[in-house]
């Protein structure tokens, strides 16, 4: 997604101990989490907090993202090392072989060190491109989360894993090609079309393991205002918040020694930022739906510490002809109904969610109510300590008519996050 996942703290005052490995898909969640979690080497694990601060030769100061940027594809789709914070997230509904449903996330973040390392011996990275890979580098941290719904048996299954830049995690600049171990997600080049065709790689420990070929079915979408997506009053608190809202998913799903095909569509969100979360906001409420008419809607609301939703919350529809239509929190209400508590990290979320928006032409709108398909879909924050809600999800009109696929992330439910980050 999106807007919301990502922190703007600072990530080195680490912990020295080891966490346990775990999954999301916000960024400002686990990419400020970086601050407290352990990384993994080539045969070890070791706490950030033990490494020895490489020689840094000035703070490091990030871009910001800027009105009117001109974006340049293939390039754009890659890594953009002059930002602090950058994610790829992609979340899909799917169907197997035998019909089974399943719910699926993956996200890929890159987060920059606060310092440049001063120049080494045979690595020539530069503070705005990330052409030399190291064995390990200490300029560039990569935390990648996946996570399964078998929706039949109500399984939930999550992982989580973070390494710094080198030959095991790397983000090409050129094009989009980010892996994560044995985790990757690659532009194959263009199709027919002209449109690229993208590949997924990733499972969940040993046994669990999926290939994807995912095709858009629509145009890019760059929301916000002339390419700028606000987060909160801070100018800096802002993303280049680029969008596929729908692709088209074929691939394969190996459960230990079986495998078979699966197919279905996904939602893909890349944002490039150096601060999100602003003073007062303790955490955000966010949605990406799939209409079974060919629409799409993403909404976020930034929560505020009192319980009231900022001013820098949105609402978007996208029609069938891609165009994009865009509100503001005065013109769409998030309202949660019955409660959903977890029993691990204690953390009390919204069991429901009654979404009322205006129409793509401003009108009066529904109100869609968005209903777990599993109630827990809570990703327990083994690496940073944050529990967040993120999952799968069925929509229905107000005559209980299923009408769309949507996921939905909440965060802040169990701890205040921006005191977290």
């Amino acid at each position: 997604m999106n807007p919301h996942r990502f922190p703007p703290r600072s990530l080195f005052a680490l912990l020295p101990r080891q966490r346990n490995l775990l999954s999301i898909r916000g960024l400002t969640l686990m990419l400020g989490l970086l601050a407290w979690v352990p990384m993994r080497g080539a045969d070890e694990q070791t706490a950030l907090g033990r490494l020895e601060s490489p020689p840094a030769t000035a703070a490091r100061r990030f871009a910001l993202p800027q009105p009117g940027r001109e974006f340049r594809f293939p390039a754009d789709h890659g890594s953009h090392p002059e930002f602090k914070i950058e994610w790829w997230y992609l979340t899909g509904h799917l169907k197997s072989e035998g019909g089974q449903r399943h719910g699926f996330q993956a996200t890929f973040f890159r987060r920059a060190s606060d310092v440049l390392p001063a120049p080494q011996p045979g690595d020539t990275n530069a503070p705005t491109a990330s052409p030399s890979v190291p064995n390990f580098a200490n300029d560039e941290f990569f935390l990648a989360h996946m996570a399964w719904l078998d929706v039949s048996t109500k399984t939930f299954r999550h992982e989580e894993r973070l390494n710094r830049r080198g030959w095991d995690a790397q983000a090409a600049t050129n094009r989009l090609d980010v892996r994560n171990g044995n985790w990757s997600l690659k532009d194959l080049g263009p199709d027919a079309n002209g449109q690229p065709k993208l590949e997924l790689r990733g499972g969940i420990q040993a046994n669990l393991f999926w290939r994807m070929s995912l095709t858009p079915q629509k145009p890019l979408v760059v929301f916000g205002t002339n390419g700028v997506s606000r987060k909160a009053r801070e100018a800096s608190a802002a993303s280049h918040y680029l969008t596929f809202p729908r692709l088209a998913v074929t691939g394969e799903l190996r459960r230990g020694s079986q495998t078979e095909r699966i197919e279905g569509e996904a939602w893909m969100d890349h944002e490039l930022s150096s601060s999100q979360l602003g003073e007062g906001q303790v955490g955000w409420d966010w949605t990406s739906i799939h209409f079974f008419d060919g629409r799409e809607l993403m909404a976020y609301r930034m929560r505020r510490d009192d319980g009231s939703t900022d001013a820098f919350s949105t609402v978007a529809w996208i029609g069938t002809d891609g165009r994009v239509s865009q509100w503001g929190p005065d013109r769409f209400t998030w309202r949660g109904e019955g409660q959903w508590k977890s029993p691990r990290s204690g953390g009390t979320y919204p069991a429901t969610v009654l979404l009322t928006v205006p129409g793509p032409d401003g009108r009066p709108g529904p109100t869609l109510r968005i209903e777990p398909l599993c109630a827990d879909q809570e990703l327990s924050g083994g690496i940073g300590g944050v529990p967040y809600w993120e999952g799968a999800c069925r929509v229905l009109d107000t005559q209980g008519k299923e009408v769309g696929r949507a996921f939905v992330e909440m965060t802040g439910y169990a701890g205040h996050l921006r005191r977290a980050l």
